[in-house]
């Protein structure tokens, strides 16, 4: 039996080593993701919903779409089903106690006299993060949505953009906020009994953008901070140097970065940075970040 017909996982749809191949190319491409051989049944109970919605009978033939000329709207919808989206409000708290006594104080005094913030979630998901740290900004400063302060959040999933510009959640995935920020800054739903809706002032201090950490970045300015957290470990080591490298050079020169906890910052940008806390660093004194 060649690769070729070799069934890497046996169940409804026939799935052969070399779709997986060509699956997993396609993502590393498109996305700078590696699917390993250890993600081949996540690759499968995944896209296994879109054959059935597609009526296909093997990946084979869902391989075919999504490399054929007609096939773009379909590779969007694979790499959303592989991204893996975990996220909860305040995830990894200690950045964002970091982000309210470390980064948000100055800044926020700034702002008062004319100055701007700026902060970046860099994988944002469905919008818990971003939307964590506009709380963090509200609970030091409530004024704040009338003033010059930015959130940008960013993923590559249309879909989780769309979630995070909906900014509903039900009453569990709200669990983690502190009450008081929750009852100040979400609203319940009358249609919608146990779900909550983000205030004007909260959703008006973030707006979301579809953005591939892979490919074109229009941002210009510079960041305060920047979330950047378990997204990166997903992928090869020059791909992470690039990306440490692009956003070490939208840094502020008093900004934190924040990554996940099994991440760790490496190549050149490790040399520009030094640690402030767990899995937070700031540019190092001096060192002039590039442009």
């Amino acid at each position: 039996m060649s690769d070729t017909d070799e069934l890497q996982v046996s169940g409804e749809f026939r799935m052969s080593a070399k779709d997986f191949r060509q699956i997993s190319a396609i993502m590393h491409a498109e996305t700078g993701v590696l699917l390993d051989a250890s993600k081949i049944n996540l690759a499968y109970s995944r896209l296994a919903k879109r054959l059935r919605r597609l009526q296909l009978q093997s990946f084979s033939e869902y391989c075919a779409l999504v490399e054929s000329a007609d096939g773009s709207g379909e590779r969007g919808a694979m790499i959303a089903a592989l991204t893996t989206n975990v996220t909860r409000f305040f995830r990894e708290p200690h950045h964002f106690e970091h982000l309210k006594t470390a980064i948000l104080p100055p800044l926020i005094e700034q702002i008062k006299k004319g100055g701007k913030i700026r902060l970046w979630s860099a994988a944002c998901s469905s919008g818990q993060e971003p939307y964590s740290m506009a709380l963090t900004v509200l609970a030091l400063f409530p004024e704040a949505a009338k003033y010059d302060v930015k959130i940008l959040a960013t993923d590559i999933d249309p879909n989780m953009i769309a979630f995070g510009e909906a900014g509903v959640y039900d009453a569990g995935l709200m669990a983690d906020i502190p009450p008081e920020l929750s009852r100040r800054w979400f609203a319940p739903l009358k249609e919608q009994p146990g779900f909550f809706a983000a205030g004007a002032e909260l959703r008006e201090m973030v707006s979301f953008r579809k953005l591939n950490l892979i490919g074109d970045w229009p941002m210009q300015g510079k960041f305060h901070a920047i979330f950047c957290r378990n997204v990166v470990i997903y992928f090869d080591e020059p791909t992470k140097t690039k990306i440490w490298d692009r956003m070490i050079r939208l840094m502020a020169p008093t900004a934190a970065l924040y990554i996940g906890h099994s991440e760790r910052v490496g190549g050149p940008a490790e040399q520009l940075l030094r640690s402030d806390g767990i899995t937070t660093y700031r540019p190092k004194a001096g060192m002039a970040v590039p442009a």
